[in-house]
């Protein structure tokens, strides 16, 4: 319940003092891909679906498949800018906000990820909201190993603390973690 209000809170604090950043990287992303928000369907708490939004960062024909099954070239190059700042990721704390996701928690993946649905089902994952980080991201783990992806996202799920909360955000912040891979 603690975290969920401090998902409600800081969500709601990076939305109002991040606006100014917001609109600048929307008006730059109008002119890399004429499209600058990117939404997607994603599997929620209770495999409820949901619709992810995000900053786009790669064109806007590239085919909806996870982002380890993803071309590099598809990526622009303002893309890779936000891939690498992970400022691509602010238009989700829209999502947090809402209650479909918390700023610490299991990725949410694609209803397409059969083995990871099926792993993470198994392991009661499903049971919490998804995030925006975690366990996972922080030490480079993403959903091209989906066995391991879920044990991790277990792990930390069940291990979960106020301290754990704010260290996955502060390295976060940091630079851990270098986000979903793409293939080169």
């Amino acid at each position: 319940m603690l975290i969920r209000v401090f998902d409600i809170c800081f969500s709601f604090l990076g939305l109002l003092f991040g606006f100014p950043i917001l609109l600048l990287l929307t008006v730059i992303g109008l002119f890399d891909t004429g499209s600058p928000i990117f939404r997607q369907e994603r599997v929620g708490r209770h495999k409820k679906p949901f619709t992810l939004v995000k900053f786009r960062t790669m064109r806007p024909d590239t085919a909806s498949v996870a982002s380890h099954l993803a071309s590099a070239v598809a990526i622009t190059p303002f893309g890779g800018f936000l891939r690498k700042t992970k400022l691509d990721e602010l238009p989700q704390l829209w999502n947090v906000l809402k209650g479909e996701m918390s700023l610490v928690g299991p990725r949410p993946c694609l209803f397409n990820q059969d083995e990871l649905i099926a792993e993470r089902e198994q392991r009661g994952v499903f049971n919490f909201r998804p995030g925006i980080t975690g366990l996972a991201q922080v030490n480079e783990i993403d959903m091209s190993t989906p066995v391991l992806l879920a044990e991790t996202d277990q792990k930390m799920l069940s291990n979960l603390s106020l301290k754990d909360y704010f260290k996955y955000i502060f390295m976060t912040v940091a630079g851990n973690g270098s986000g979903d891979r793409v293939k080169r």
